[in-house]
């Protein structure tokens, strides 16, 4: 199969693999590909049209469901990581079950994918591309956000690492490897946060779902794909800064919620209570098991 790029456009009879498909990001990434003429399959916990039931933390689950797709496609071209869930949690506080559960999706989840995708991905007519949707916070540290973060840098960590063990062969065999780094952009993932009074908006920088989908796409369609984006010229710029500066962007952090701890923001959320009083000196009530909030997705 002959795959001919243009600009922002997938050539039709692309064969490829969403995770997160039935969420804020997958759904329309699906739409906008099949809009395209590519052949998509993807993976959620609840099976939909065109979409395999597939718990990512379960590894036979997620052979199972990836040989499926492979065998409904005929080979794979490309995988695109968009499941993830959301769950605030103390980074001074217990592993199990919460954080863990963040990690073992959001990081663990998608290594899981890619490599039952692998051969696939490898046996193709040309060069496999992965997208890894990251997030700013896998550069950006809030507090509350912890497992998150860590499992977001471990994405972008993990990429590096494929593209350099499979992306960088002389010839056209290989993978394309590509992280993106959306910022704040209202979807299901962000329900948890805000039940506990721990919502990120006006918090960071906000973009659209649309930013992020023309971004994703456009990295399957890029003829040479980037290895680093944002979905907006001002992520990129912020993500330059992450990158290159994290003292003065950790400070600028700092400064900004020493404010809001001062002037009440978090007062409503049990898990914020030993911040506030480190910083403000003030007792407010802490968490307890019963203030656990149910994880979200992310796609």
């Amino acid at each position: 199969m002959s795959l001919r790029r243009t600009r922002g456009t997938v050539p039709a009879g692309t064969r490829v693999l969403v995770t997160g498909a039935a969420g804020g990001f997958g759904a329309p990434t699906v739409a906008r590909l099949r809009e395209q003429g590519a052949r998509v399959v993807g993976l959620d916990r609840s099976a939909g049209d065109g979409v395999l039931a597939c718990d990512i933390t379960d590894p036979q689950a997620v052979d199972r469901a990836v040989a499926e797709a492979v065998r409904t496609l005929g080979g794979l071209d490309a995988l695109v990581h968009y499941a993830g869930i959301g769950i605030p949690n103390d980074a001074g506080g217990p592993l199990e079950p919460d954080a863990l559960k963040v990690i073992d999706t959001n990081l663990l989840g998608a290594w899981r994918v890619t490599s039952a995708a692998l051969p696939a991905l490898l046996d193709g007519p040309g060069r496999g591309r992965v997208v890894f949707v990251a997030s700013e916070l896998a550069y950006v540290t809030l507090p509350f956000l912890s497992a998150y973060s860590v499992a977001k840098r471990g994405m972008s960590a993990y990429a590096d690492a494929l593209r350099l063990e499979y992306g960088t062969a002389p010839d056209s065999t290989g993978l394309h490897v590509t992280t993106v780094y959306p910022g704040y952009v209202r979807t299901p993932i962000h329900e948890a946060g805000r039940e506990v009074g721990l919502s990120l908006e006006g918090q960071v920088r906000r973009e659209e779902v649309e930013d992020i989908v023309r971004t994703v796409v456009g990295a399957l369609a890029a003829p040479r794909p980037p290895r680093d984006t944002a979905g907006t010229l001002a992520g990129r710029a912020e993500l330059w800064v992450g990158r290159h500066a994290p003292g003065l962007l950790g400070r600028a952090v700092v400064r900004r919620i020493r404010q809001q701890a001062a002037a009440g923001r978090f007062d409503s959320s049990p898990v914020a209570a030993g911040l506030i009083r480190r910083f403000t000196g003030r007792t407010v009530p802490a968490v307890t098991t019963a203030d656990r909030t149910p994880e979200r997705s992310a796609s």
